[in-house]
């Protein structure tokens, strides 16, 4: 038997018995919740230390309306209903931020002047690494997450992100999830399916 460094349970609720949730309880998400999730989460590695997420938290009924037109059918009725909905971003001018990130090599954002391709791929790969780190931290912290990418990116960059260089990822709904909501668990692959070892 492998050994790992956090119990058994921990292992459950972080992936084994977690679900993502489509019907939310009646119960409200704190602030100070929602930063010991991204006090948690920012630790996680990224490329360079590049951290290129950000997080935009939408939990007053003002700011789901704006987020609701941008959703698509399938996914509306139950974000809305979640105690709070998280953006996470992907800000293109991260390298701005290396000097201080990354300061032994400063110099580490004069690789990306010019290039808007690797840019925007070295912010995808990073903020989803992010937003991985995101969820995890979540449910270590007592919290149910549906993630999902059922929106119109363009219209959620427009309404929340204008005036900046920020790109929507995907959307993830926090709070305490109904287990009424929850479908049937699909399976994964085997190891054997997805694994070689060279």
């Amino acid at each position: 038997m492998t050994s790992h460094a956090v119990s058994d349970e921990a292992l459950d609720i972080i992936f084994r018995d977690a679900r993502t949730q489509n019907k939310w309880q009646d119960k409200p998400v704190s602030v100070a919740h929602l930063m010991a999730v991204y006090d948690l989460m920012r630790w996680g590695p990224t490329s360079a230390n590049a951290t290129p997420a950000r997080f935009y938290f939408i939990t007053s009924r003002e700011a789901k309306e704006r987020l609701k037109p941008h959703l698509s059918p399938g996914n509306r009725d139950k974000t809305m209903a979640a105690p709070a909905v998280a953006i996470i971003g992907m800000d293109l001018d991260f390298p701005e931020y290396f000097p201080r990130l990354f300061p032994h090599n400063p110099k580490m954002k004069d690789g990306f002047a010019g290039k808007e391709e690797f840019t925007r791929t070295f912010a995808l790969r990073n903020s989803s690494l992010q937003g991985a780190y995101f969820i995890i931290a979540a449910r270590a912290l007592g919290l149910d997450c549906g993630p999902m990418s059922g929106f119109d990116n363009d219209g959620v960059d427009k309404e929340f992100f204008a005036g900046t260089n920020i790109k929507s990822n995907f959307i993830c709904a926090v709070g305490y999830g109904d287990p009424a909501g929850v479908f049937p668990r699909n399976p994964r692959l085997s190891f054997d399916e997805a694994c070689k070892i060279l």
